[in-house]
């Protein structure tokens, strides 16, 4: 028995239904647009500071280039970038095109499969960012047991414009390890009692 959207429990106490999911919902969704407005954002940015980096040195009347590609980690970096740039861009497409045909919850299997590509993107870009910092960290520093050289002593535009592009990727990957918070979030309130009678409309 309810009255106004306030049902009563067995046990006689007043128990707040739609109203508070929907408001709940409407912030959760604002926040995953927002969040991945800002990782699509943040990888295209990562994706183009490295992907367009290089440096000429020249030694001994030799022109050396640096570019990105002479370091498989930052290869592996703009890929990863790149790939989180257009999931987060259907993403985003679909989180519009959901919030405008005003739907509170939707079904599980998508819950499922947009749960799973957040955790894969987000592995990838971990994987992808813990590489190229050990790169840089030798870049930066060295290896004198294994006669590494600084090579940003040498390169110091490169590394600097590297390093901004490392210093996105790391932001858009916390970014990514938020949103997979919020589509566990999304996705396992579907077996919640509010949640398990169905699909969402």
């Amino acid at each position: 028995m309810s009255y106004l959207g306030i049902g009563v429990s067995p046990g006689n106490v007043p128990i707040h239904h739609r109203s508070n999911l929907k408001v709940i919902d409407k912030r959760v969704r604002l926040a995953e647009l927002i969040l991945r407005c800002l990782i699509c954002g943040l990888a295209v940015l990562a994706a183009v500071l490295i992907g367009t980096d290089s440096q000429v040195r020249v030694i001994f009347s030799i022109q050396k280039k640096a570019k990105f590609t002479d370091m498989k980690s930052l290869v592996f970096l703009v890929i990863a970038n790149g790939l989180a740039a257009a999931y987060s861009l259907v993403q985003v497409i679909r989180c519009i095109l959901s919030m405008i045909r005003g739907s509170v919850l939707f079904n599980k299997p998508l819950a499922w499969a947009i749960f799973s590509g957040d955790q894969l993107m987000a592995y990838l870009n971990l994987a992808a960012v813990a590489a190229a910092a050990q790169s840089a960290v030798f870049s930066k520093l060295g290896q004198t047991e294994l006669q590494w050289m600084k090579l940003c002593d040498m390169y110091g535009k490169y590394c600097n414009q590297a390093g901004e592009g490392v210093a996105s990727s790391v932001i858009a990957s916390l970014s990514m390890i938020v949103l997979s918070g919020i589509s566990a979030f999304s996705l396992f309130r579907l077996y919640g009692n509010s949640g398990g009678k169905g699909n969402a409309k």
